[in-house]
């Protein structure tokens, strides 16, 4: 197909995308691919996370951060939900059969089958609100990125 040529940099941005196993935005792809190779360039970062996510290599999902992060986008993790921490920015990634059985049940009720799902819960800080501090809040603050997710 048309732009699926494989290329040096091409290989080096999949290498980097699915080296780990957690949430990245584009300009953390571009640094991470830039310390496998220093000659890869942002305008390819740029169109290759296109192709991945056109091909349902990656997904793309709102972190409700104004900007688009990316997750790799494994079949066997049909259910993809995340816990978004509205004060700290904390993301926790879960998977919960209870949401799974609803989902299937309210699909067929409406005359769907369930392909995947994707929930977002964005929710205050549990520490935040008991001991009136959270230490990510101010690393996060201060960095102006939001934490790696957690399982």
């Amino acid at each position: 197909r048309k732009g699926m040529r494989r290329t040096g940099q091409r290989d080096t941005i999949v290498k980097a995308a699915f080296s780990k196993d957690e949430h990245f935005t584009a300009e953390e792809l571009f640094d991470r691919a830039r310390k496998l190779d220093a000659d890869t360039s942002r305008a390819t970062v740029y169109r290759t996370l296109s192709l991945l996510v056109e091909a349902d290599l990656l997904r793309e999902i709102d972190l409700g951060d104004n900007q688009t992060t990316y997750d790799p986008n494994f079949n066997d993790k049909p259910s993809h939900n995340h816990l978004v921490c509205i004060d700290c920015g904390r993301v926790v990634e879960f998977e919960d059969s209870h949401l799974e059985v609803l989902n299937d049940c309210v699909t067929r009720r409406l005359g769907f089958n369930p392909i995947r799902q994707s929930i977002k819960i964005e929710a205050n800080c549990e520490q935040l609100r008991l001991k009136g501090r959270c230490p990510n809040l101010i690393a996060t603050r201060l960095t102006g990125k939001r934490l790696r997710k957690k399982r």
